[in-house]
Protein backbone atom coordinates (compact mmCIF):
# COMPACT_ATOMS: atom_id res chain seq x y z
CA UNK A 1 0.00 0.00 0.00
CA UNK A 2 1.52 3.25 -1.17
CA UNK A 3 1.12 6.61 0.46
CA UNK A 4 -2.13 8.37 -0.47
CA UNK A 5 -2.71 12.10 -0.75
CA UNK A 6 -5.85 12.09 1.38
CA UNK A 7 -4.39 9.89 4.11
CA UNK A 8 -4.33 11.44 7.58
CA UNK A 9 -1.15 11.91 9.58
CA UNK A 10 -2.46 9.49 12.24
CA UNK A 11 -3.16 6.82 9.63
CA UNK A 12 0.38 7.16 8.31
CA UNK A 13 1.80 7.00 11.82
CA UNK A 14 -0.02 3.74 12.50
CA UNK A 15 1.20 2.34 9.18
CA UNK A 16 4.71 3.03 10.38
CA UNK A 17 4.12 1.37 13.76
CA UNK A 18 2.43 -1.65 12.18
CA UNK A 19 5.59 -2.64 10.30
CA UNK A 20 7.14 -3.86 13.54
CA UNK A 21 5.73 -7.38 13.38
CA UNK A 22 6.85 -11.01 13.13
CA UNK A 23 9.31 -10.54 15.96
CA UNK A 24 11.15 -7.65 14.27
CA UNK A 25 13.01 -5.60 16.90
CA UNK A 26 14.81 -2.95 14.88
CA UNK A 27 14.35 -1.44 11.44
CA UNK A 28 16.42 0.88 9.32
CA UNK A 29 14.91 3.85 7.50
CA UNK A 30 15.04 1.90 4.25
CA UNK A 31 13.13 -0.97 5.86
CA UNK A 32 10.54 1.43 7.30
CA UNK A 33 9.98 2.87 3.84
CA UNK A 34 9.81 -0.53 2.13
CA UNK A 35 7.44 -2.09 4.68
CA UNK A 36 5.11 0.90 5.16
CA UNK A 37 4.89 2.16 1.60
CA UNK A 38 5.51 5.70 2.84
CA UNK A 39 7.93 8.05 1.15
CA UNK A 40 11.39 8.37 2.65
CA UNK A 41 10.78 11.95 3.81
CA UNK A 42 7.40 11.07 5.40
CA UNK A 43 8.78 7.98 7.16
CA UNK A 44 11.76 9.91 8.51
CA UNK A 45 9.60 12.82 9.72
CA UNK A 46 7.01 10.57 11.39
CA UNK A 47 9.69 8.40 13.01
CA UNK A 48 11.15 11.52 14.60
CA UNK A 49 7.76 12.61 15.90
CA UNK A 50 7.02 9.14 17.26
CA UNK A 51 10.38 9.16 19.06
CA UNK A 52 9.40 12.42 20.76
CA UNK A 53 6.10 10.83 21.82
CA UNK A 54 7.87 7.72 23.18
CA UNK A 55 6.20 5.38 20.67
CA UNK A 56 9.56 4.71 18.96
CA UNK A 57 13.16 4.74 20.18
CA UNK A 58 16.37 5.27 18.26
CA UNK A 59 18.59 2.21 18.10
CA UNK A 60 22.01 1.41 16.74
CA UNK A 61 20.55 0.29 13.40
CA UNK A 62 17.60 2.67 13.21
CA UNK A 63 14.37 2.50 15.21
CA UNK A 64 12.54 0.14 17.55
CA UNK A 65 9.21 0.29 19.37
CA UNK A 66 9.34 2.43 22.50
CA UNK A 67 8.37 1.50 26.04
CA UNK A 68 5.41 3.84 25.78
CA UNK A 69 3.79 1.35 23.42
CA UNK A 70 4.26 -1.41 26.01
CA UNK A 71 2.70 0.76 28.72
CA UNK A 72 -0.33 1.57 26.59
CA UNK A 73 -0.79 -2.07 25.62
CA UNK A 74 -1.08 -3.07 29.27
CA UNK A 75 -4.05 -0.73 29.67
CA UNK A 76 -6.31 -2.49 27.14
CA UNK A 77 -9.07 -3.54 29.53
CA UNK A 78 -10.74 -6.33 27.54
CA UNK A 79 -7.70 -8.52 26.89
CA UNK A 80 -6.02 -7.66 30.20
CA UNK A 81 -9.06 -8.67 32.28
CA UNK A 82 -9.49 -11.86 30.28
CA UNK A 83 -5.80 -12.72 30.63
CA UNK A 84 -5.75 -12.15 34.39
CA UNK A 85 -8.78 -14.36 34.96
CA UNK A 86 -7.66 -17.23 32.73
CA UNK A 87 -3.94 -17.23 33.56
CA UNK A 88 -4.14 -19.64 36.52
CA UNK A 89 -6.03 -22.16 34.37
CA UNK A 90 -3.41 -21.79 31.65
CA UNK A 91 -0.70 -22.52 34.19
CA UNK A 92 -2.55 -25.67 35.30
CA UNK A 93 -2.81 -26.80 31.69
CA UNK A 94 0.88 -26.15 31.13
CA UNK A 95 1.82 -28.17 34.21
CA UNK A 96 -0.39 -31.03 32.98
CA UNK A 97 0.93 -31.11 29.40
CA UNK A 98 4.38 -29.51 29.53
CA UNK A 99 3.58 -27.89 26.17
CA UNK A 100 2.93 -24.34 24.95
CA UNK A 101 -0.47 -22.98 26.03
CA UNK A 102 -2.09 -20.05 24.21
CA UNK A 103 -5.09 -17.83 24.91
CA UNK A 104 -6.68 -15.96 22.01
CA UNK A 105 -9.70 -14.01 20.82
CA UNK A 106 -11.00 -13.32 17.32
CA UNK A 107 -10.39 -9.89 15.83
CA UNK A 108 -11.78 -9.50 12.34
CA UNK A 109 -10.44 -12.30 10.15
CA UNK A 110 -7.53 -13.01 12.49
CA UNK A 111 -6.62 -14.67 15.75
CA UNK A 112 -5.26 -12.21 18.33
CA UNK A 113 -2.97 -13.90 20.89
CA UNK A 114 -3.62 -12.52 24.38
CA UNK A 115 -1.21 -14.73 26.36
CA UNK A 116 1.27 -17.55 25.76
CA UNK A 117 2.89 -19.81 28.36
CA UNK A 118 5.87 -21.91 27.27
CA UNK A 119 8.67 -23.73 29.04
CA UNK A 120 11.99 -25.36 28.22
CA UNK A 121 10.34 -27.56 25.61
CA UNK A 122 8.87 -24.58 23.78
CA UNK A 123 8.05 -25.35 20.18
CA UNK A 124 8.81 -22.75 17.52
CA UNK A 125 5.47 -21.20 16.50
CA UNK A 126 4.56 -18.26 14.26
CA UNK A 127 2.53 -16.79 17.13
CA UNK A 128 3.52 -14.38 19.88
CA UNK A 129 1.72 -12.41 22.57
CA UNK A 130 -0.07 -9.55 20.86
CA UNK A 131 0.54 -11.21 17.48
CA UNK A 132 -1.94 -12.35 14.87
CA UNK A 133 -2.53 -15.36 12.66
CA UNK A 134 -5.26 -16.23 10.13
CA UNK A 135 -8.44 -17.86 11.41
CA UNK A 136 -8.68 -20.60 8.77
CA UNK A 137 -5.40 -22.44 9.34
CA UNK A 138 -5.04 -22.40 13.13
CA UNK A 139 -6.80 -24.56 15.71
CA UNK A 140 -7.66 -21.45 17.71
CA UNK A 141 -9.02 -19.74 14.62
CA UNK A 142 -11.22 -22.66 13.65
CA UNK A 143 -12.65 -22.83 17.18
CA UNK A 144 -13.36 -19.09 17.21
CA UNK A 145 -15.00 -19.31 13.79
CA UNK A 146 -17.11 -22.34 14.67
CA UNK A 147 -18.27 -20.75 17.90
CA UNK A 148 -18.80 -17.23 16.60
CA UNK A 149 -22.30 -15.72 16.64
CA UNK A 150 -23.10 -17.06 13.16
CA UNK A 151 -20.92 -20.16 13.23
CA UNK A 152 -18.53 -18.70 10.66
CA UNK A 153 -21.15 -18.35 7.90
CA UNK A 154 -20.35 -14.72 7.06
CA UNK A 155 -16.64 -15.52 6.94
CA UNK A 156 -17.18 -18.44 4.57
CA UNK A 157 -19.56 -16.44 2.37
CA UNK A 158 -17.07 -13.61 2.02
CA UNK A 159 -14.70 -15.52 -0.29
CA UNK A 160 -11.89 -15.67 2.31
CA UNK A 161 -8.28 -15.74 1.18
CA UNK A 162 -7.26 -19.29 2.11
CA UNK A 163 -3.61 -18.95 1.17
CA UNK A 164 -1.64 -22.18 1.33
CA UNK A 165 0.93 -22.00 4.14
CA UNK A 166 1.96 -25.67 4.13
CA UNK A 167 1.07 -28.80 2.18
CA UNK A 168 -1.67 -29.50 4.75
CA UNK A 169 -3.38 -26.09 4.77
CA UNK A 170 -7.11 -26.12 4.01
CA UNK A 171 -7.53 -24.00 0.88
CA UNK A 172 -11.10 -24.88 -0.18
CA UNK A 173 -14.12 -23.17 1.40
CA UNK A 174 -16.13 -26.40 1.27
CA UNK A 175 -13.42 -28.27 3.20
CA UNK A 176 -13.22 -25.52 5.80
CA UNK A 177 -17.02 -25.56 6.17
CA UNK A 178 -16.93 -29.30 6.84
CA UNK A 179 -14.08 -28.82 9.32
CA UNK A 180 -16.04 -26.18 11.25
CA UNK A 181 -19.00 -28.55 11.46
CA UNK A 182 -16.81 -31.15 13.14
CA UNK A 183 -15.39 -28.50 15.49
CA UNK A 184 -18.89 -27.50 16.61
CA UNK A 185 -19.85 -31.13 17.19
CA UNK A 186 -16.71 -32.01 19.16
CA UNK A 187 -15.94 -28.62 20.77
CA UNK A 188 -12.36 -29.23 19.68
CA UNK A 189 -10.27 -28.09 16.74
CA UNK A 190 -6.99 -29.52 15.48
CA UNK A 191 -4.17 -28.03 13.41
CA UNK A 192 -2.04 -30.80 11.95
CA UNK A 193 0.80 -28.76 10.42
CA UNK A 194 -1.69 -26.48 8.64
CA UNK A 195 -0.21 -23.18 9.83
CA UNK A 196 3.45 -24.17 10.03
CA UNK A 197 5.49 -27.24 9.21
CA UNK A 198 6.37 -29.32 12.25
CA UNK A 199 3.67 -27.73 14.44
CA UNK A 200 0.50 -29.37 15.78
CA UNK A 201 -2.20 -27.78 17.95
CA UNK A 202 -5.47 -28.57 19.64
CA UNK A 203 -7.90 -25.86 20.77
CA UNK A 204 -11.21 -25.60 22.61
CA UNK A 205 -13.68 -22.73 23.10
CA UNK A 206 -14.33 -20.88 26.34
CA UNK A 207 -18.14 -20.75 26.51
CA UNK A 208 -20.49 -19.13 28.97
CA UNK A 209 -22.93 -21.58 30.60
CA UNK A 210 -25.71 -22.39 28.16
CA UNK A 211 -24.19 -20.26 25.38
CA UNK A 212 -22.73 -21.23 21.99
CA UNK A 213 -20.64 -18.11 21.29
CA UNK A 214 -17.05 -18.30 22.51
CA UNK A 215 -15.67 -15.60 24.79
CA UNK A 216 -12.17 -16.76 23.80
CA UNK A 217 -10.29 -20.00 23.14
CA UNK A 218 -7.34 -21.94 24.54
CA UNK A 219 -4.88 -24.09 22.62
CA UNK A 220 -1.93 -26.36 23.30
CA UNK A 221 0.84 -26.45 20.69
CA UNK A 222 3.53 -29.09 20.29
CA UNK A 223 6.12 -30.32 17.83
CA UNK A 224 5.13 -33.01 15.37
CA UNK A 225 6.68 -36.26 16.47
CA UNK A 226 7.15 -34.97 20.01
CA UNK A 227 6.47 -36.88 23.23
CA UNK A 228 2.77 -35.97 23.25
CA UNK A 229 0.11 -35.59 20.54
CA UNK A 230 -2.83 -33.20 20.23
CA UNK A 231 -5.27 -36.09 20.63
CA UNK A 232 -3.71 -37.03 23.96
CA UNK A 233 -4.04 -33.42 25.15
CA UNK A 234 -7.67 -33.06 24.00
CA UNK A 235 -9.34 -34.33 27.22
CA UNK A 236 -7.24 -31.99 29.37
CA UNK A 237 -7.91 -28.86 27.31
CA UNK A 238 -11.63 -29.65 27.11
CA UNK A 239 -11.77 -30.08 30.91
CA UNK A 240 -9.91 -26.81 31.53
CA UNK A 241 -12.02 -24.72 29.15
CA UNK A 242 -15.20 -26.12 30.67
CA UNK A 243 -13.92 -25.27 34.15
CA UNK A 244 -13.23 -21.73 32.95
CA UNK A 245 -16.76 -21.53 31.56
CA UNK A 246 -18.21 -22.48 34.94
CA UNK A 247 -16.14 -19.84 36.75
CA UNK A 248 -18.42 -16.82 37.02
CA UNK A 249 -15.44 -14.60 37.90
CA UNK A 250 -14.18 -15.11 34.36
CA UNK A 251 -17.17 -15.17 32.04
CA UNK A 252 -19.65 -13.03 33.94
CA UNK A 253 -18.12 -11.10 36.88
CA UNK A 254 -20.53 -8.25 36.22
CA UNK A 255 -22.49 -6.82 33.33
CA UNK A 256 -19.80 -4.18 32.89
CA UNK A 257 -16.98 -6.70 32.76
CA UNK A 258 -18.81 -8.95 30.33
CA UNK A 259 -19.17 -5.98 28.03
CA UNK A 260 -15.47 -5.33 28.25
CA UNK A 261 -14.58 -8.92 27.46
CA UNK A 262 -16.98 -9.09 24.51
CA UNK A 263 -16.33 -5.62 23.09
Amino acid sequence: MREGRGESVMSRAFRLLDVFDDGVDELTLEQLVDRSGLSRSTAHRLAGQLVQAGALERSRRGWRLGTRMFELGQRVAREQRLRERVLAYMQDLYVTTGETVQLAVADGDEVLYVEIIAGHRRVVTPSRRGGRMPLYCTALGKVLLAFSADGGRAYLAGAPDLTRRTARTITEVSALRSSLGRVRAEQLAFDDEEAANGLRCVAAPILEPGQTTAVAALSVSMASGGPISPWEVAPAIRAVTRAIGRDSRIVAPSSRDVGLIRA
